[in-house]
């Protein structure tokens, strides 16, 4: 006759930990896989096209459940992110051979659609933008970072339009909420983006955050930045030593279009299909870095209107314009530079590999570096 399920040690303390990330799929580790249990499991399976299995199969109510293999489960994670999920990365914190009785674990990061670092699906080119959002008397702080490169910057918009044309032209993934916004506003950049939303009501007051924003003198960019860094450092658990210094910026210095006319006017996404290719970026882009790719996606989504940075900007361009063979050996160097922003960010997040290692070295011994 089926027994009824009592749950064992190690599904009391995987509940205890779920319940802390109701909103989350949950990588719990057990040995060499990363378990997923209830729901979680029902879920991914579908999704990830796993076998689903169930713990205590004869009680009245077995726990379904799924795995992936440790060494292959990024693969998994970044399916899931792609698709807008959020994933909590759960390890064991101590040595099971030194261990009496169950062993501590913990989730060491949460991976969101807004703070990926190592994903297949994070192009050399492209930025990923986390942005932050705070509506205080009318107006609205707006702060945004790429973990990936440490990019922080921040600005004051004076209406909901505003923060659409913002979030649109960074085509950000996830919106960091510190206080509450109309439901007509979370609608809409749901339906144009596909965003998801993430809450951070406070923010932490620290040497390192009080670093970053040192130089903003405006109480609500303070305040939509430190929720933005206090967010980053609660989901990755770890320094953020590679994130820069929050710069302030004004969306009126630059060229004024709303979502829909940078959408017809294929600037760097295709209305057929999606992708780059065919769009003006594409036409465009002859950069030879991933740094100088990002950058130049910034300066087509943001064109100058003030007269002096235009001139500027066509002053430097011709004097390469002018200088043929320096021009060729600078592209020829180029051509031997690695992403030294997402290398110094895996570098402080702690998450280089080998190969990665080289590439610092090889720039740091370079001949042209000496």
């Amino acid at each position: 006759m089926p027994q009824k399920t009592k749950n064992t040690p190690m599904m009391e303390q995987y509940l205890s930990i779920k319940a802390q990330y109701p909103d989350a799929f949950l990588f719990y580790r057990l040995g060499d896989f990363y378990e997923l249990f209830h729901e979680d499991a029902n879920q991914a399976a579908q999704i990830l096209e796993l076998t689903l299995t169930s713990r205590n199969r004869n009680a009245d109510e077995p726990i379904p459940m799924c795995g992936v293999p440790h060494h292959a489960a990024q693969g998994y994670i970044d399916t899931l992110i792609e698709k807008g999920y959020k994933v909590a990365i759960c390890e064991q914190v101590e040595d099971p051979k030194t261990t009496k009785g169950m062993v501590k674990r913990e989730v060491v990061q949460l991976v969101t659609p807004g703070t990926v670092m190592n994903s297949k699906g994070l192009e050399a080119k492209d930025n990923n933008y986390l942005t932050a959002v705070v509506e205080e008397q009318g107006r609205f702080g707006f702060a945004y970072a790429d973990l990936s490169t440490g990019e922080l910057k921040v600005a004051i918009l004076s209406d909901e339009d505003g923060v659409i044309n913002e979030a649109s032209a960074l085509q950000t993934k996830e919106m960091v909420l510190g206080s509450s916004l109309s439901e007509g506003l979370k609608k809409t950049l749901q339906d144009r983006l596909n965003v998801i939303f993430s809450e951070q009501q406070s923010a932490e007051e620290n040497a390192e955050f009080s670093f970053l924003t040192s130089e903003l003198t405006d109480s609500l960019e303070i305040d939509v930045t430190g929720k933005l860094l206090t967010y980053l450092a609660v989901t990755q658990k770890r320094g953020l030593s590679h994130i820069q210094k929050a710069v302030e910026y004004q969306p009126d210095h630059f060229l004024k279009m709303d979502h829909y006319s940078k959408f017809n006017l294929e600037l760097s996404q295709s209305i057929r299909t999606g992708q780059k290719k065919g769009t003006l970026l594409w036409l465009l882009d002859e950069t030879k870095t991933a740094m100088g790719g990002r950058l130049l996606k910034q300066w087509l989504d943001r064109p100058l209107i003030q007269e002096k940075q235009i001139f500027a900007r066509q002053e430097m361009a011709q004097s390469l314009l002018n200088a043929y063979f320096e021009r060729a050996d600078l592209q020829g160097a180029l051509t031997k530079v690695y992403d030294l922003e997402r290398l110094a960010g895996r570098v402080a997040f702690g998450n280089v590999n080998g190969r990665d290692l080289i590439q610092l070295n090889f720039f740091r011994t370079s001949p042209s570096n000496s």
